[in-house]
């Protein structure tokens, strides 16, 4: 899924226009942080481990690392990073793009992580390797179909 599939995806929302593009790469938290402007900890990261039945993405503030202890107690299951082939294959999206919108597979299953809860507004990209959108905490929950908030960060 590129951008303009998010941006399709936004539309049923009013929200196409609000898609953020940068001339800069956001691929990383501190390239979004930096052409943003903000602190590191409000781009919501988007990672994927390996399921059963597919793939888990979790959304996260930037500046927390995966907790395997914690990980593993939530679902039941270590936690094991997809490969880049694989992230696409599930989600559409290229490293550096990846973000919880409009993922139409079925096998792959997203939650939100309590650690945006610290923050008013976050940033998760948009599907390219140069884009976000400005989201509170209660929209990006809503707008990436999440199955739920967990505590699996530190």
């Amino acid at each position: 899924m590129s951008i303009e599939k998010v941006r399709e995806y936004f539309k049923q929302y009013n929200l196409e226009d609000k898609i953020l593009e940068f001339e800069v790469s956001s691929a990383t938290v501190e390239l979004a942080a930096k052409a943003l402007n903000v602190d590191p900890a409000r781009i919501a990261k988007t990672l994927s481990f390996k399921s059963e039945k597919g793939c888990i993405l979790i959304v996260c503030a930037g500046n927390v690392r995966i907790n395997n202890k914690k990980f593993k107690e939530c679902f039941h299951i270590k936690a094991k990073m997809l490969t880049p082939e694989e992230v696409y294959e599930y989600t559409g999206h290229h490293i550096g793009g990846v973000c919880p919108f409009g993922i139409s597979n079925n096998d792959v299953k997203i939650y939100t992580d309590i650690s945006l809860k610290a923050y008013s507004t976050t940033f998760p990209a948009c599907g390219s390797s140069n884009s976000a959108i400005e989201l509170s905490c209660e929209d990006l929950y809503k707008y990436s179909s999440s199955m739920g908030w967990v505590d699996v960060c530190s």
